[in-house]
């Protein structure tokens, strides 16, 4: 077990590495994006390794109120949007206090895996978050290249 304090110099560490990255708002309707992190991501396109996880951060502030949230993520290719799996969808279990509050500000905390088996290419990573209406609380695009 992490000391609460160790965990929380840990995090702000990450997060100081972490730089801001360069986004497309792709339909947040419900919520309003400040900023978006990958990390490790230290340029763009983000080049992301297989057999490797990434860290996302959004912070975002919230339109609505709302129970709960899920999200979505997918590879965009030939715009063509393909399901990508991770491994919690609950944006309640991924460092959003819930319920929702309008007019509060929320860090969304979540991984992105890229397996192995995941073709190299590039293609474009679409992430969205919806609310218990499915109305978009955040959705971004960013370009990424997956190399082995």
């Amino acid at each position: 077990m992490v000391p609460p304090a160790l965990a929380l110099l840990l995090a702000l560490g990450t997060a100081a590495l972490a730089e801001p990255l360069r986004f497309l708002d792709c339909g947040s309707k419900d919520g309003s994006i400040q900023e978006v992190n990958v990390s490790p991501c230290p340029t763009q396109p983000c080049q992301l390794h297989k057999g490797t996880s990434y860290s996302i951060n959004v912070t975002f502030s919230s339109k609505i109120e709302s129970q709960g949230s899920k999200a979505k993520v997918y590879g965009e290719m030939l715009h063509v949007d393909i399901p990508f799996p991770i491994p919690e969808p609950d944006g309640c279990k991924s460092g959003i206090q819930c319920p929702i509050q309008k007019g509060h500000s929320y860090s969304y905390l979540n991984k992105l895996p890229v397996k192995s088996e995941y073709p190299s290419i590039k293609l474009i990573v679409k992430w969205e978050l919806v609310d218990d209406q499915d109305q978009m609380l955040f959705c971004w695009k960013i370009p990424v290249q997956i190399t082995s």
